[in-house]
C-alpha cells in the first residue's frame, strides 16, 4: 500500500474509534450529559483534532446517515429500464426490510434500537436527520423532474414518497421496541410497504363517512 494509502487508512480508523468511543458514551450517559472534551480525552486526542474529524458534535453520531445520503434520488436514476420510479424505490425498501437495513426501522440488533432511540429522543440530533431528509427530499424532486409535468409536481411526489417511507420505518422501529422481534414482523412489515407503495400508485382514497 501506497504512503497516501497508509494515511487513508489511518485517518479511516481514527474516524471510526472516535466516532464509536462518542456514541458508547452518548448511550451510556445521553448526548447532552457527555462534552467534547470528555470524548477527546477518552479517545486520546486533542479536541482540535476532533474536530478536524467532526465539525460538531452531532457529526459524530449522525455520519452513520451520510451512507443513506441522496439514495432515494440514485435509486431513480439507477432503476432499470421501463420500471417505474415509485416502482424501483418500493422494491428497494422491500430489499431493504430483508437485508435488516437500520433505515427501514426492521432491525432489532439491540445496539441499533438504542442507537435509534438516542437520535429520535435528542432534540438536536432529531433536527439535524429532519435537514437530512430535506435534502433527500429535494434530491429526488431533481431526480423525478424529468417523469413530471412540472417541478411543483416532482416535489409532491417526492415528499409524499419519502414520507411513506419514514412513517414505515418508524412504525416498524415502534413494533420493536414493543417486544417484537425482526424476523416475526418482517412479513407484516412487507405486507405494510405493499400497500402504502399501492396508494402513492393509485392515489389517496378515504371514506365519505366518519
Amino acid at each position: 500500500m501506497s504512503e497516501k494509502g497508509l494515511r487513508e487508512l489511518k485517518k479511516q480508523r481514527t474516524f471510526d474509534a472516535v466516532s464509536e468511543t462518542a456514541i458508547g458514551m452518548f448511550l451510556k450517559d445521553g448526548f447532552d450529559r457527555v462534552s467534547v472534551n470528555d470524548i477527546a480525552a477518552a479517545a486520546e486526542i486533542s479536541k482540535p483534532t476532533l474536530f478536524r474529524y467532526f465539525p460538531s458534535k452531532e457529526d459524530l453520531v449522525l455520519h452513520r446517515f451520510a451512507d443513506h445520503a441522496g439514495e432515494p434520488a440514485r435509486v431513480v436514476t439507477a432503476r432499470a429500464d421501463g420500471q417505474s420510479a415509485v416502482d424501483a424505490l418500493h422494491l428497494h425498501f422491500v430489499d431493504g426490510l430483508a437485508a435488516r437495513d437500520p433505515v427501514t426501522g426492521l432491525n432489532d440488533v439491540p445496539e441499533v434500537l438504542a442507537f435509534h432511540d438516542l437520535v429520535f429522543s435528542t432534540p438536536s440530533l432529531a433536527t439535524r436527520v429532519h435537514d437530512y431528509q430535506l435534502r433527500d427530499e429535494e434530491g429526488l424532486a431533481e431526480a423525478l423532474v424529468p417523469l413530471t409535468p412540472d417541478r411543483l409536481t416532482a416535489r409532491l411526489a417526492a415528499a409524499q414518497i419519502l414520507a411513506v417511507q419514514r412513517v414505515l420505518a418508524r412504525d416498524n422501529w415502534h413494533r420493536l421496541t414493543t417486544g417484537e422481534s425482526a424476523a416475526s414482523h418482517h412479513p407484516a412489515a412487507v405486507a405494510a410497504a405493499d400497500g402504502a407503495f399501492e396508494q402513492l400508485r393509485t392515489g389517496l382514497r378515504l371514506s365519505r363517512e366518519g
